[in-house]
């Protein structure tokens, strides 16, 4: 195995604990515990799941952990495509981290609340529902902002793939139309009322997934093709 192959699996392997984490901190506890619509059941339901709340919280650190590696060893796979558009996917990507991580802040609030400290017993059950819900909503609208990032960096490591002849162009497509899903998705949420309510919202962030998981199960599983790899080094 030539060491381009190695970086590859590198990047598969960081990026699936990207996906992996990413899916289950923003997916599959927020399905299983919150119900927009009902402060007193989610409040319930954090309570009695305290464990699989923290939980996503762990995960979500281990997702931006591996998310600041994540840039800096494509980097060094897809550098000699192109390296002023590799050097904008490492500052796009590496700029959503410390959003990201500041963010966390309100769940780790939300357990405050859960755990119920002495200094909150002046507030009623209600109010803490209330306060719970609210730290949710703003936990949602820091992903949101953040969001922005997550697919601006999509469109300098699309280009890189397309072009780079050792990886799938359609794969690399993908991405690209992922950045101007993310970012449709972010200013639609934002302007429009009810946006969530309209049939696009399910699938605007579509091509963004299909082509982040697509690439990430490539280079883990595949790797690169390494006589298009070498062409690019010698020229």
């Amino acid at each position: 195995m030539d060491s381009n192959t190695k970086i590859a699996r590198w990047a598969g392997l960081i990026y699936l604990v990207v996906v992996i984490t990413g899916l289950f901190s923003l997916m599959y506890v927020p399905s299983k515990l919150i119900e927009w619509e009902n402060p007193k059941q989610t409040f319930n339901n954090i309570s009695s799941s305290r464990y699989l709340f923290s939980l996503s919280i762990a995960s979500s650190i281990l997702c931006y952990m591996a998310f600041t590696l994540l840039p800096l060893v494509l980097y060094k796979l897809l550098k000699n495509v192109n390296g002023t558009y590799a050097k904008l996917m490492v500052i796009l990507a590496l700029i959503s981290v410390p959003i990201s991580f500041i963010n966390l802040q309100s769940k780790l609030s939300v357990l405050t609340i859960i755990d119920a400290a002495d200094y909150l017993k002046v507030y009623k059950t209600e109010e803490l529902q209330a306060q719970v819900m609210l730290l949710l909503k703003n936990y949602n609208n820091g992903i949101l902002i953040v969001q922005i990032f997550w697919g601006l960096w999509l469109y300098p490591f699309g280009y890189l793939v397309y072009k780079s002849n050792f990886l799938p162009k359609v794969l690399g497509a993908f991405l690209m139309l992922g950045c101007l899903g993310y970012v449709i998705n972010v200013f639609g949420r934002i302007t429009i009322p009810q946006f969530s309510s309209y049939a696009i919202s399910s699938y605007i962030t579509l091509p963004a997934s299909i082509g982040e998981i697509g690439i990430c199960l490539w280079l883990l599983i595949v790797g690169v093709r390494s006589k298009s790899i070498n062409t690019i080094h010698q020229n």
